[in-house]
């Protein structure tokens, strides 16, 4: 295989939310500026995952070749901070992003880094680590997200960070079926041990007590930190976190979806409805306006 080579258009931010329709529902409602601000910055995560993402392989060419192109992205990190003039021009979105917002370098360096985690790392032993994966790929896109929406108090720190557990432990519960078949596995080994439910057995699909116990127990675990999130929202941020709590709705949502079918995960994939979607957008929306309308 030959080495990449980058050009802007192999490795160009892609300026679309057409992936996630809860994202584009979530940031319907942000005003133009940070709405164009958060799909860039979502733009960039896109990118570093689907990097990693395409082709998965334990062929270590094909590995090195993608640690090449996530230095590439390093490096035009590391230009926009210094001021460096050999950024990529498909980079300047970014940089405007990151000089307009004020967004910490280190929190752009550790999406790359938790993303590259998937290069090699198939398997969690312990959910502590499992939490640190977690971080990277969505706590810390909550924390940039935050930069941009503006806050005043840094109890919304943790609940962005709150809230990127909760939301990246509902989608491992939503793709155990994608993810096994991909060669991923992202229940911890030490809860797979305590419910007496083995990697064979996820393999072969296996839907018995074990397994139902198994997600029962990740699903308390993904809601705890929903519940730990809202503690942690002041009622004056409300209108501001408006994108986060509509986020927090729909994907709160669909863990009770697959709660509702008894973790019937390896028959379908659990989805919410557009129609639900929108309706639950509105609904955040609306009740943020008026709650800060009785505050005044």
């Amino acid at each position: 295989m030959s080495k990449h080579v980058f050009s802007d258009s192999e490795d160009a931010l892609a300026f679309s939310t057409s992936g996630s329709t809860s994202f584009h529902y979530s940031f319907g409602f942000l005003p133009k500026e940070e709405r164009e601000a958060i799909k860039t910055v979502y733009a960039f995560a896109r990118r570093i995952d689907d990097i990693v993402d395409e082709n998965p392989t334990t062929d270590q060419e094909v590995i090195d070749e993608k640690r090449s192109r996530l230095s590439w992205w390093r490096s035009q990190i590391e230009s926009i901070y210094s001021s460096a003039p050999d950024v990529s021009p498909s980079v300047n979105p970014l940089r405007g992003v990151i000089h307009r917002y004020n967004i910490p370098k280190q929190y752009l360096l550790t999406v790359i880094d938790g993303c590259e985690r998937d290069l090699t790392q198939r398997r969690y032993e312990t959910f502590a680590d499992l939490k640190r994966y977690c971080y990277s790929v969505a706590s810390i896109i909550g924390l940039i997200s935050i930069e941009i929406f503006g806050y005043r108090h840094e109890a919304t720190r943790q609940y962005a960070i709150n809230l990127g557990y909760a939301l990246q432990l509902t989608n491992i519960l939503r793709d155990v079926k994608t993810d096994k078949d991909r060669g991923y596995i992202y229940l911890p080994k030490e809860d797979l041990v305590r419910f007496r439910y083995t990697e064979e057995d996820l393999h072969n699909e296996v839907y018995d007590e074990r397994f139902i116990n198994l997600m029962e127990f990740q699903a308390k675990r993904a809601r705890e930190y929903y519940h730990q999130a809202r503690a942690l929202l002041r009622p004056d941020e409300r209108m501001t976190m408006v994108a986060a709590q509509i986020m927090d709705a729909i994907y709160y949502r669909l863990l009770e979806k697959i709660e509702l079918s008894d973790f019937r995960i390896f028959a379908d994939r659990v989805r919410v409805s557009t129609s639900h979607k929108v309706m639950t957008a509105l609904r955040i929306w609306l009740g943020a306006k008026l709650f800060v309308k009785r505050l005044r």
